[in-house]
């Protein structure tokens, strides 16, 4: 096969210095190229990597057999961004029910928005009874239109009888069903657990805290949503 007919692909790094965010002071970006000859077509692959809010990929495609040229993006590719929060508002549903362990939750959680410039003004925590009355509060939550993440944290742990599989499955349903009937992202950070060790270990234990880690996941999703879905829809 001729080189002709492989064509050719070069990448270029590129590296920029910008001072907008003490912590975007480096961007890396990378683009990508591929040329390819043929006798009908001359498609082109072009690659854009960043470190800003989310990443993208585009590809465009020329066809000769056809009147005239026209050009598709056929692959794009959309992340959130966990650099900062700043200016984003959150709301954490707490359940009451195995508070020794929810509170630490709580801790993990509104620390990790406070290292990501989250303002506490920014954040509204809701305590409900239990893990099975998280979903309807955070639908609630969620239609407002007030947040742009909604955390729902919580501690099952496992007991005598089935009454644990009950609530596990209907607080598991309940945050799904808030998100998608809001249209508000709705984090899951529930713990469910066979014993309390196993609670405390990630509470804050062993295991780290994953209230923080859902913290993260809100401003993850927080930004997607902000940056990318709302402006695609």
């Amino acid at each position: 096969m001729s080189a002709s007919a492989l064509g050719q692909c070069n990448v270029v790094p590129r590296t920029t210095t910008s001072s907008a965010h003490p912590l975007q002071s480096h961007r890396h970006l990378s683009t990508l190229s591929y040329n390819r000859q043929t006798a009908n077509s001359s498609p082109a692959l072009s690659c854009t990597r960043s470190t800003g809010f989310g990443s993208a990929i585009e590809r465009h495609c020329v066809d000769q057999n056809r009147s005239g040229l026209f050009a598709t993006a056929a692959v794009r590719e959309l992340n959130g961004s966990v650099v900062s929060a700043k200016g984003h508002r959150f709301a954490i549903v707490v359940a009451r029910f195995n508070d020794l362990i929810t509170k630490k939750l709580l801790e993990g959680a509104l620390d990790t928005f406070k290292k990501y410039s989250v303002r506490e003004e920014d954040i509204d925590v809701i305590w409900v009874p239990g893990c099975f009355e998280i979903g309807v509060a955070a639908q609630h939550l969620g239609k407002s239109q007030k947040y742009q993440a909604i955390l729902c944290i919580g501690a099952v742990i496992r007991g005598d009888t089935s009454h644990y599989d009950a609530v596990v499955n209907a607080t598991t349903s309940g945050v799904l069903s808030a998100g998608l009937n809001s249209g508000t992202p709705c984090i899951f950070g529930v713990l469910t657990c066979d014993t309390l060790e196993q609670a405390f270990d990630r509470a804050g234990g062993k295991a780290g805290n994953k209230g923080g880690e859902t913290a993260l996941t809100a401003i993850e999703m927080a930004s997607l949503f902000e940056h990318h879905l709302k402006s695609s829809l």
